[in-house]
């Protein structure tokens, strides 16, 4: 059987090179965007009509979705309150339970 520099998997090279803590952050903030899309997907408008509706430019709105960048929590506001949503903070555990 032969391995790779890395080890067998994504999940093993993640655990060897991240903390616990950064992983959690990182899953977190996937999360994040994956909402941010899916409601603006379900209000059926584009980047360029959000970027009306919220003052958020476009670029960084497309730079956010695709992960290219770490939005500023006011840029997230913006966001969410033009996609008539807002942030909530519940407990870890609940986050947990609804996986």
């Amino acid at each position: 059987m032969r391995y790779s520099s890395i080890g067998d998997s994504w999940d093993d090279f993640e655990t060897e090179i991240f903390t616990p803590e950064e992983i959690a952050a990182s899953d977190l903030r996937v999360a994040l965007i994956n909402e941010l899309i899916c409601a603006r997907n379900e209000k059926g408008i584009t980047q360029r009509e959000l970027e009306e509706l919220s003052g958020v430019s476009q670029p960084v709105i497309a730079r956010m979705e695709s992960g290219a960048a770490v939005p500023k929590l006011d840029t997230v506001i913006k966001i969410l309150a033009a996609l008539g949503k807002t942030l909530a903070i519940v407990p870890l555990e609940t986050v947990r339970q609804a996986k």
